[in-house]
């Protein structure tokens, strides 16, 4: 299941507190749609890494009481006291199966021990597959069966949300819309360290940023995705310097053309990027009247980058106009 689709299901399930588990490949975002569900609620978020935890961990360290001449168990600091939130179990397929055992009775009866999670809090889970190259172990079908089970497929549409929502390097975006398998080159056959996937896009985005010497970047952006990637996306950065001066284009709707294609999804991305850090009425309008010379693939695919960021483009007498020449492609 794509991303978008993961994130309202569960967003549903979360609200019924119905334990749900989220399967896929390392490095796509797993906990980071949990915890952008979190945010988008207004609710708490905790994550822990069961993988790194012993059974006490969980269960808590038993003492005596004298006055019931018992022995209790006193529950963990990080577990949550009170409050609406999201309890995260990542990793959990990594845990020792002593650790998964104490999940259980807090994932079924939302208790272990002398601890009770409080009502208005949900526990969700994740964890790689088994043939990821990953440390895991088989999941006991009791716990297993404790969870609602969905599989997290890497989406470049969605990805590209995410990417112009966090202000992601546009030169990442432009060369993943023109190679879409560079996004997730993870094979779990192979023996190589470095490979690209949404996570590591994200450390090439802060190697871009930061003060690494040119002659660094290349082995630098190998380390984060692979020696291939970085050299086709280093080769294809460099098409962003044939690019018409973008800020023109938005305050006049008027600049030049191209028929080469990587230069093509370059200026795709380079305009909405640029639209969306600065969106007016005026700029929409212009940015438009551009895309009308576009090839018209090129210009679908503008459009459909500015929709997919929630810009509406109804009240513009520039998109009526655009409507009525590429219809066609849109039907």
């Amino acid at each position: 299941m794509r991303a978008s689709k993961l994130t309202t299901t569960l967003t549903a399930l979360i609200e019924q507190k119905v334990p749900s588990f989220l399967w896929g490949a390392p490095g796509i975002g797993k906990s980071s749609i949990i915890k952008q569900i979190a945010q988008s609620k207004g609710v708490g978020f905790i994550d822990l890494r069961l993988a790194l935890m012993d059974p006490t961990d969980l269960k808590g360290i038993p003492f005596y009481d004298k006055e019931s001449h018992t022995a209790l168990w006193a529950p963990p600091a990080f577990l949550p006291k009170s409050g609406e939130g999201i309890l995260f179990l990542d990793e959990l397929n990594s845990a020792a199966p002593s650790v998964q055992a104490s999940a259980y009775q807090l994932i079924l009866d939302r208790k272990v021990g002398e601890y009770e999670l409080p009502s208005g809090w949900a526990i969700v889970a994740a964890g790689n597959r088994e043939g990821d190259r990953g440390v895991t172990y088989r999941m006991p079908s009791p716990l297993a069966n404790r969870f609602v089970h969905f599989e997290m497929q890497v989406d470049v549409d969605d990805w590209k949300y995410w990417a112009y929502k966090n202000s992601l390097d546009e030169r990442i975006i432009s060369y993943i819309s023109y190679v879409n398998e560079h996004l997730f080159t993870f094979d779990a056959k192979s023996d190589e360290k470095s490979f690209a996937t949404p996570r590591s896009w994200e450390y090439v985005d802060s190697i871009l940023k930061s003060s690494i010497s040119q002659d660094l970047v290349l082995d630098s952006i190998s380390g984060a995705v692979g020696r291939e990637v970085a050299v086709g996306f280093l080769s294809f950065a460099k098409v962003m310097g044939r690019l018409p001066d973008i800020e023109t284009v938005l305050n006049s709707g008027e600049g030049e053309y191209s028929d080469e294609v990587d230069v093509l999804y370059a200026l795709s991305t380079a305009l909405v990027s640029t639209y969306l850090k600065d969106a007016t009425d005026e700029k929409l309008d212009n940015l438009l009247r551009y895309t009308l010379g576009m090839k018209s693939e090129f210009a679908v695919l503008c459009v459909q980058d500015l929709q997919r960021n929630g810009v509406s483009m109804e009240h513009s007498s520039v998109f009526k106009e655009w409507v009525q020449k590429f219809a066609y492609l849109l039907a």
